[in-house]
């Protein structure tokens, strides 16, 4: 299926291409909204998940591109998979530096590591009789309806004052946010991805459904369990805290986090038939950031520096 006019949104066309990026970890506070610790590990669970989901989101496609017909899609395609990988590695040097602070992370993420390189792997879990075109087919509609989810946090975090009333470190902030916006620049390629690799119908709609319907649950769980292990693991908190919806809600209230209704909207604005992800946020917002984002500058500034010496 053709993707409809005006698919890239407020901005029309807009080409999607990996940027190089730079983050110095060294002066960055293990509880880097100070004072907030349950905020601070809710919005680090992002980093248990996203390094091993976003290897994934790339092998993924690389197995759906000989399926791609469309030659702009195929350009979006490769311009999202080459954000995706570079997002896994810049999350992945977060873990190194939460570890750095005696905050072990491996116990955790070993089983997300199990979620997509075995449960969501190359062949269906457990010998399951699912034929491989379709379960190609179902693995890009847990992308998509992922993607549904990591463009709504991605506008929230570019919009998000309280992080920066709270006084948040400003190199988690500028990782988040160049992440985020990114996220926002190409919240229409999964969805078009899957559109134009899922074949015909009130099947594709069914399985964009069952997508969705195993996506929403999954990242509730895993969100609550890695805030949990995060804030049990805190050497600094040493056992004082553990995660409370109280606690989460109370950083809701103060502007840290997401409210419950902005994420939980996402899901019956994507089930919608009609539904396309350019609806979501603002590109121009997002690629207003991206030219400023103290990460990118500084990796532009690096090659030209060292492309004039």
């Amino acid at each position: 299926m053709d993707r409809p006019a005006g698919s890239h949104g407020d901005d029309g066309r807009h080409a999607i291409a990996p940027r190089r990026v730079s983050f110095d970890w060294e002066d960055t506070p293990l509880h880097w909204i100070p004072d907030e610790p349950t905020a601070t590990h809710v919005i680090n669970v992002l980093h248990l998940l996203l390094p091993a989901g976003e290897r994934w989101f790339v092998k993924v496609f690389k197995e759906a591109l000989p399926l791609v017909r469309d030659p702009e899609l195929l350009k979006d395609v490769k311009g999202f998979m080459g954000q995706e990988a570079t997002h896994s590695v810049q999350h992945a040097y977060v873990l190194d530096h939460l570890a750095a602070q005696r905050l072990d992370t491996a116990d955790f993420t070993k089983y997300v590591d199990f979620l997509f390189e075995k449960l969501l792997g190359d062949d269906p879990p457990r010998g399951v009789p699912i034929p491989a075109e379709e379960w190609l087919r179902f693995r890009l509609s847990v992308i998509a309806a992922i993607e549904q989810f990591t463009a709504v946090l991605g506008d929230w975090v570019l919009t998000a004052e309280g992080l920066d009333l709270a006084d948040a470190d400003e190199v988690m902030l500028d990782l988040l946010r160049w992440h985020g916006a990114e996220e926002v620049e190409h919240r229409a390629v999964a969805f078009d991805m899957y559109q134009h690799c899922g074949g015909e119908g009130a099947a594709r709609y069914a399985r964009r459904l069952a997508g969705m319907a195993v996506t929403a649950p999954m990242m509730l769980y895993l969100w609550g369990w890695g805030a949990a292990y995060l804030i049990r693991r805190d050497p600094r908190l040493a056992g004082r805290l553990r995660y409370s919806l109280a606690e989460h809600n109370r950083a809701v209230r103060k502007g840290l986090l997401p409210t419950w209704r902005e994420l939980g909207a996402a899901v019956p604005r994507y089930l919608r038939r009609s539904y396309h992800p350019s609806q979501e946020g603002s590109l121009r917002r997002a690629v207003e950031y991206l030219a400023q984002s103290p990460a990118a500058r500084s990796a532009v500034g690096a090659m030209t520096r060292a492309a004039t010496a």
